[in-house]
C-alpha cells in the first residue's frame, strides 16, 4: 500500500489539515494519510504543547470515519525528539508490505536540508509538497521523488486557534465540530 506520512503538532488538528491531506490523496497515487503526531518536534517548543495523547484523541475525533485517514501515534514509542529519519527507519522496518512517502507544506520544504540525515529522506522517500503562503515554490526544486501539490491557501495555525481558545472566543469552522466539543468540555488550551 502506499502511504503518505503527515508529521505535525496538531496541537489541534483544524479543518486546514484535513483539507491539505484529502487533497493530497486526490491528487497521487497514495492509498492513505497517515497522521503521525509528533510528542516533540525538534524545531518547536515543547511548552505549549498538549499532551500528545490527548492531541491523538483530537486527530482521531477529527478524522472521524475517513478510511483514507490514519491517526499514528508510531513517535510515541521512539527517542525523543522526533525525527523523520528515525521514524521512516522505523516504519520501514514495522511495515514492509507499504511505500512510505511524505506530505509536508513549502515552508517545511525550504529548510529540509537542516533536518536530521536529509540526504537519506531526500534520495529514499517521494516527497509530496503543498504551498503555504510566504514560502512559493516557484523557485525551488521539484523532488526528486514525489511532486508539487496544488492545494488550497489556507491561513489557519494551531497557535491562531489556541489564542482564540485561550480568549474564550469561539473556534467554530476552524476545527471538526467533534474536536471543538472536546476541547471545550475538557478547557483544552484555557491557559
Amino acid at each position: 500500500m502506499q502511504i503518505g506520512l503527515y508529521f505535525g503538532s496538531f496541537n489541534p488538528i483544524h479543518i486546514g489539515h484535513l483539507i491539505i491531506a484529502q487533497h493530497c490523496l486526490n491528487q497521487t497515487d497514495l492509498h492513505q494519510i497517515w497522521f503521525v503526531v509528533s510528542p516533540q518536534n525538534p524545531f518547536k517548543q515543547s511548552s505549549t504543547l498538549l499532551n500528545e495523547y490527548h492531541r491523538l484523541h483530537l486527530v482521531r475525533l477529527g478524522i472521524g470515519e475517513n478510511p483514507g485517514l490514519k491517526a499514528s501515534d508510531i513517535e510515541f514509542h521512539l527517542p525523543k525528539p522526533s525525527y523523520t529519519s528515525t521514524t521512516l527507519t522505523y516504519l520501514g522496518e514495522k511495515f514492509p508490505q507499504h511505500q512510505f512517502s511524505i506530505l509536508l507544506g513549502s515552508d517545511g520544504y525550504s529548510n529540509i536540508d537542516s533536518w536530521h540525515n536529509a540526504s537519506f529522506i531526500l534520495e529514499n522517500y517521494p516527497l509530496y509538497v503543498y504551498e503555504r503562503i510566504g514560502f512559493s515554490l516557484t523557485d525551488k526544486q521539484t523532488p526528486k521523488q514525489g511532486a508539487f501539490l496544488k492545494a488550497p491557501f489556507l491561513d489557519i495555525s494551531a497557535t491562531h486557534i489556541r489564542n482564540l481558545v485561550a480568549g474564550k472566543k469561539p473556534i467554530t469552522y476552524l476545527v471538526p465540530k467533534e474536536v471543538e466539543e472536546e476541547i471545550n468540555k475538557n478547557h483544552y488550551y484555557r491557559g
